[in-house]
């Protein structure tokens, strides 16, 4: 009988070794390799934002991350407060982040971030630690040398190197790459360790592309440097600065104020980190009377030799539009209506335009919608259709009330004029760059007739009236040895609609203006007022800087024509 079970026995458990390693293996075996798996990922790094020269504006760089395996750290307490220091967190924190958890799934997490983008040096004074449960692994970190250098156009990303804002989340798909990972088969305890011969799979790392800009890094200081002195003057304000490159149409430089450090983005307003230009809604005021006067140029409606008597002020529905610099019914020169910002003369000028073609113009000349310059939540501005004018807007739209538009929109109407009346499009991206080195050039910017060569040729030659003329409204904007055509404003801000107090000065103008090179736009928001003595100023250091960076001669030629304001 013992013979009997004994024998049983052995051929229950032959049986079962049968099954074991032939039937049931296959499962086994497989449940055995999952448990062996390790994954590791592989970041992708994330590509760079270069300005037009090839400096680096925004770039990652190799760093660490410190993890936890909650299910191996023995002393908590203890180990938080060793990485405290070292990893300038409070040791109560870490502390929380080590606490065991348990995934959907009901299995145990054994991973939490404990911190990442770890300088080395760092990551390497924790591994000499040797804490149990404490790991150390690959990590990337975004670096801005220039931390507030067009941080309003750059913007930041998170800590999983997504873009959050600006060109980093416009451009988030190109500049992100494709993470990879290492699957392998490891050991427990000490000897875990890749098992050789076992199973390894590696799917490598796509690095995401670079782009290179058309902002100039020196510029782009220099700009963002006078916006904040003039800004000084007025507290609480807001201030836009567009430096545009003719004939390209490529944006050279695109200062707001306020401003933030890209770095350490998470202290700043939100108000801050805004780009101005393409953000900013604005009534702008009498700048826009250099579209009426364009418009009216090319329609025929007037010749700079033009010349009609000018009231004191007009009347238009139950509103008076008076003028700053009295006419007293005098003729006026056109040269001279722009040169004092006569709000008379240019709704004259409008009313024989007709309210059809004026808004056609501003059309396009790029008013009322979105330039498509490359900026994220760009405003579209808003202009004023004929059948929701009332008698008082024939009087207002023309002088660049009732319009909204943003400083870039009004930057790239100037350019349009600056360039032959050809309108292109403006651009921040010059081209992307790929991980291969190869350099593929962003589609050409659109463009558009809107003035003839001559209407063109003649309204920069009246808008030098502005900077030279006797008591004209834009003598501080005059740049020395350069002729310089431009135009002031006094407009409104706006938000929701609705009208801010204070108001918002501005210049924009261009040089040298018998072959304009360069349009600069100043807007500055003074809530108490004051802003005219900013934009003017600004725009003269501004222009003068950039005419010297460029070694651009003296105006040829002579000084700007002699303008009469009252001919006899």
């Amino acid at each position: 009988m013992g013979t009997a079970l004994a024998l049983t026995l052995f051929a229950a458990i032959g049986i079962r070794l049968i099954f074991l390693q032939a039937v049931d293996a296959p499962a086994y075996a497989g449940g055995g390799v999952a448990d062996r798996t390790r994954t590791v990922e592989l970041p992708a790094p994330r590509g760079a934002i270069y300005d037009s020269t090839g400096a680096p504006l925004a770039r990652s760089v190799e760093a660490r991350y410190v993890y936890a395996d909650p299910t191996e750290v023995k002393d908590p307490p203890a180990t938080a407060k060793a990485l405290s220091p070292l990893l300038g967190i409070p040791a109560s924190k870490l502390v929380e982040l080590m606490k065991p958890r348990r995934l959907e799934n009901g299995v145990a997490s054994t991973f939490s971030y404990l911190a990442r983008g770890v300088e080395i040096p760092t990551a390497k004074r924790v591994q000499a630690l040797e804490l149990p449960g404490i790991g150390v692994h690959r990590d990337e970190r975004r670096e801005v040398p220039g931390g507030d250098l067009a941080a309003n156009l750059i913007g930041f990303t998170s800590q999983d190197m997504a873009g959050l804002e600006g060109l980093e989340a416009r451009y988030d798909d190109v500049l992100a790459g494709q993470d990879g990972k290492r699957v392998y088969e490891a050991g427990l305890g000490d000897l875990a360790a890749p098992i050789p011969g076992g199973y390894s799979r590696t799917t490598p790392a796509k690095p995401g592309s670079s782009l290179a800009l058309t902002i100039v890094r020196d510029l782009q200081f220099r700009t963002q440097q006078i916006l904040s002195a003039g800004m000084a003057q007025a507290p609480g304000g807001t201030g836009a600065a567009v430096i545009m490159e003719i004939p390209s149409g490529a944006v050279l430089a695109q200062a707001s104020h306020p401003t933030y450090d890209a770095a350490k983005p998470t202290p700043s307003d939100p108000v801050a980190r805004e780009d101005a230009a393409t953000s900013f809604v604005i009534d702008p005021g009498s700048v826009h009377k250099a579209i009426t006067y364009g418009a009216a140029l090319q329609e025929g409606v007037i010749t700079p030799d033009t010349t009609f008597p000018v009231a004191n002020a007009i009347k238009k529905g139950d509103t008076w539009f008076p003028d700053t610099h009295p006419a007293n019914g005098r003729k006026m020169s056109v040269p001279g209506m722009l040169a004092y910002s006569s709000n008379v003369g240019a709704i004259t000028v409008a009313d024989r335009l007709g309210p059809e073609r004026l808004i056609d113009y501003q059309k396009r000349f790029g008013l009322g919608k979105p330039t498509g310059e490359g900026m994220p939540g760009e405003a579209s501005g808003r202009l004023l259709p004929v059948d929701e004018w009332s008698e008082s807007s024939a009087g207002s739209v023309p002088i660049g009330h009732s319009v909204d538009a943003t400083p870039l929109q009004m930057a790239a109407a100037y350019a349009a004029i600056a360039n032959n009346g050809t309108y292109v499009q403006p651009h921040l991206v010059k081209e992307v760059i790929g991980p291969d080195g190869k350099r593929t050039p962003t589609p050409a910017p659109t463009t558009r007739s809107v003035l003839s060569p001559q209407n063109a040729a003649a309204l920069r030659t009246m808008l030098e009236a502005v900077t030279t003329v006797e008591n004209a409204t834009g003598l501080t904007a005059a740049v020395p040895g350069y002729r310089v055509a431009g135009k002031t404003g006094t407009g409104w801000r706006l938000v929701n609609g609705k009208k801010q107090p204070g108001e918002v000065s501005s210049f924009i103008g261009m040089a040298p203006a018998e072959n304009p090179r360069y349009v600069i736009a100043v807007f500055a928001y003074a809530p108490s007022g004051g802003g005219a003595a900013i934009a003017g100023p600004a725009f003269r250091d501004m222009m003068q800087f950039t005419l010297r960076h460029y070694r651009v001669p003296p105006s040829t030629g002579g000084s700007a024509p002699k303008f009469t304001v009252y001919p006899r």
